[in-house]
């Protein structure tokens, strides 16, 4: 037999052993690795920092989401994925194969939380709503990053707290992001945000907090979009003309939940927030303002009109005298509760 006959029969061999050895790996790796169910059951894998493998394997295993420990070991161990493998929380299902629940975690793809604020809640109700998604243990830890001076003197906000700055939107986070990252990622929205209002172009720090608080306020007053305009006019007269605010969204601001009904008792409450008692703005934004009422701040609608109430229509009625409010008032409120 010549060299050559021998050489040809040698790689014979050596592909029908490879082609052995792949069927082999993957009949186990089917048998071993493959999926355990159809993937209608679900389970949420948490990683610790620090966390080791075998730890990770016992909770994929204690779930019902592996078929084998020692596979699953083994194929950490021969794709060198132990120091690949990333903290967070992931999706897992049992429709998935162990070698995909792997490639999941090396690759980082952690379970999003998404959450929307409304617009004109307030820095508190903001952090009740991240306590209930779980991205927050306490509305203290939300505060606390809300009012860090790293960040007010990153964006030039000429107060001690975000409140105002933080854009109401649909916003989508791993679990365990960190609380000052959220408000980070709020107030880059609510500036991006600004930039499609052109008579925000080159506002200073100071003259944008003036039209922040006053879109705060008529965001937390108005109902109907289109009477955002009129209402910033109405409280931009007032000042102009030295008549307190008067505004009940100031007042509500000062109680943890909003009251259905204010009572003339509320309205004598001493704080620097109650624009019954004290001439000029409130000392900072009582909410966070939508795109409408920014915009409504920047574009007022003057006009002659002073007051304004709200109908059981959800309109409200603006009135240039003392006198037309009453009468508004009588025709519109007190009837409600005769």
């Amino acid at each position: 037999m010549n060299f050559k006959k021998l050489a040809f029969i040698a790689m014979l061999s050596i592909l029908f052993l490879s082609s052995l050895a792949i069927t082999a790996f993957y009949i186990i790796d089917e048998r071993k690795g493959g999926a355990v169910g159809d993937g209608q059951n679900t389970y949420e894998l948490i990683i610790e920092p620090g966390q080791p493998s075998s730890a990770i394997v016992k909770d994929l295993q204690t779930a019902g989401m592996i078929k084998s420990t020692v596979y699953f070991n083994y194929l950490i161990k021969f794709t060198r994925a132990g120091n690949k493998i990333k903290q967070g929380v992931y999706e897992i299902n049992d429709g998935m194969s162990s070698r995909k629940i792997l490639d999941l975690i090396v690759s980082g793809k952690v379970k999003l939380v998404t959450f929307t604020v409304p617009e004109g809640y307030n820095n508190r109700q903001i952090a009740d709503l991240l306590i209930t998604k779980k991205l927050v243990k306490s509305r203290d830890e939300f505060l606390a990053a809300a009012s860090l001076k790293a960040l007010l003197d990153k964006y030039k906000i000429p107060s001690n707290t975000t409140e105002g700055y933080l854009f109401p939107e649909t916003y989508s986070v791993p679990l365990n992001y960190p609380a000052d990252r959220i408000v980070d990622m709020m107030i880059k929205r609510f500036l991006k945000k600004l930039e499609t209002i052109p008579e925000a172009k080159g506002i200073s720090p100071a003259d944008l907090h003036a039209k922040v608080v006053l879109a705060s306020i008529v965001e937390r007053e108005a109902v109907r979009k289109e009477e955002r305009p009129m209402m910033a006019g109405v409280f931009l007269t007032r000042i102009e003309k030295n008549i307190n605010l008067e505004s009940c969204a100031t007042i509500q601001y000062l109680f943890d939940k909003p009251k259905k009904r204010l009572f003339e008792t509320d309205l004598k409450i001493i704080s620097p927030y109650n624009t019954y008692m004290n001439s000029g703005w409130p000392p900072g934004p009582i909410s966070n303002p939508g795109l409408p009422a920014l915009v409504a701040a920047f574009k007022p609608e003057k006009s002659d009109k002073l007051f304004f109430l709200l109908k059981p229509d959800g309109s409200h009625h603006f009135s240039a005298t003392f006198k037309e409010h009453l009468e508004a008032k009588k025709k519109y409120i007190d009837v409600l509760y005769q």
